[in-house]
């Protein structure tokens, strides 16, 4: 399936520089970015992958690299909870994930209508590594009651709708994703996020307390099955190449600072700036080149993608190279400046603090090089 998008998206270098301006002022604090996520809202980047038959753009995973890339040199947690967005909206484009009633009511929220999957809980853990969620819908008449605990919900405080990971109480339990406005009675935000990165993101745990959900309000109600990604594999490809473009703008913001602190730092010895010598210029070549091949690899992924030619294991192999690009290349910057890099005063350390995050998402490094070791294995069995 074909479906190159010829959405252009808005000026991102403008919106980068609006979320980069109070970045700092969140992390410190911890709170919820509203005023980035009204920014993005206001440039029509919430709804960027919103299908053209509903109204929207019809963006695709390319102008979706781009967009989590610029924001996340801004803002990487107004990057996240707007990838979340538009994961589900383009999860809409794909496969129509939601009932297309429920799915109205959601473009029909006023103002930044924040989305996510709610999926992982105290016990479980992430569910990529098996297992059914302790959230439970009960069948009541016409409608579904839901009880349970999500953690790690990204944007908590800011959602305007939950798609709540659940199990039924039937015998046998299906699972789906409930759907549920964020204001419904018997939901309660817990304020448990004390992060080392990300911390603006506002991933708090969301208490369910036989909260009403309408009985048709369900998204993919099955039955489990062992081993399977929530999503499928086109869900599984935007986050990988979507979530590692945003983690490439965190390192391409940390590059961005250190070539300027390398321009203005003149050491009284040297009586020129360090960028004149050239072990700093070999240094931050390494950088540079490392960046521009992890962000290319991404980029054409993403297109191929689009025209539906991205061979299986692609995307997840990209995500492991380009988030270890990513990590690496603000390594080393830190170590390029020694204090000046973790002084809380200068943005490098919180670039530093936030691409580490890149190794939590789904799937982690030691699932991806497993089953790439497997394929791989496979290929080349001898005959039996």
């Amino acid at each position: 399936m074909t479906t190159t998008s010829l959405y252009a998206p808005p000026r991102l270098a403008d919106v980068t520089a609006t979320l980069a301006a109070r970045a700092d002022e969140h992390d410190r604090d911890g709170s919820f970015p509203v005023e980035g996520v009204a920014a993005v809202h206001a440039a029509g980047l919430l709804t960027a992958t919103v299908a053209t038959e509903f109204g929207g753009p019809g963006g695709g995973l390319a102008d979706t690299v781009r967009i989590l890339r610029a924001l996340g040199a801004g803002d990487p947690s107004v990057a996240l909870v707007t990838a979340m967005t538009l994961f589900t909206h383009a999860a809409q484009t794909r496969g129509a994930a939601w009932p297309e009633p429920v799915y109205r009511s959601l473009l029909a929220t006023p103002g930044p209508a924040l989305v996510n999957t709610l999926r992982v809980e105290p016990d479980l853990g992430t569910p990529a590594r098996g297992g059914l969620p302790a959230t439970t819908a009960r069948h009541v008449g016409d409608h579904w009651s839901l009880t349970g605990r999500k953690i790690f919900s990204t944007g908590a405080v800011g959602l305007s709708w939950m798609a709540v990971w659940a199990r039924t109480d039937e015998e046998p339990a299906r699972v789906g994703s409930f759907l549920v406005r964020a204001d419904s009675p018997g939901i309660v935000i817990e304020p448990t996020w004390d992060h080392l990165g990300l911390r603006a993101s506002r991933s708090d745990d969301v208490v369910f307390t036989d909260v009403r959900v309408p009985v048709d309000a369900v998204a993919h109600l099955v039955e489990p099955v062992p081993g399977r990604r929530a999503g499928g594999a086109h869900l599984a490809a935007w986050n990988s190449l979507g979530l590692t473009a945003l983690y490439l703008g965190v390192a391409g913001a940390a590059r961005d600072w250190l070539v300027r602190f390398l321009h203005e730092r003149v050491p009284t010895a040297l009586g020129a700036p360090l960028a004149t010598l050239p072990r700093f210029q070999t240094a931050v070549g390494e950088i540079e080149t490392a960046l521009t091949a992890a962000n290319d690899l991404i980029d054409a992924l993403a297109r191929r993608y689009d025209e539906g030619d991205l061979p299986e294991g692609h995307a997840d192999a990209a995500k492991l190279f380009g988030t270890r690009a990513a990590i690496t290349a603000v390594e080393q910057a830190v170590a390029l400046v020694g204090n000046n890099g973790l002084t809380r005063n200068n943005p490098l350390q919180r670039h530093y603090r936030d691409v580490l995050c890149s190794r939590v998402h789904t799937p982690q490094d030691d699932a991806i090089t497993a089953a790439a070791g497997r394929t791989a294995l496979a290929r080349v069995a001898p005959d039996s």
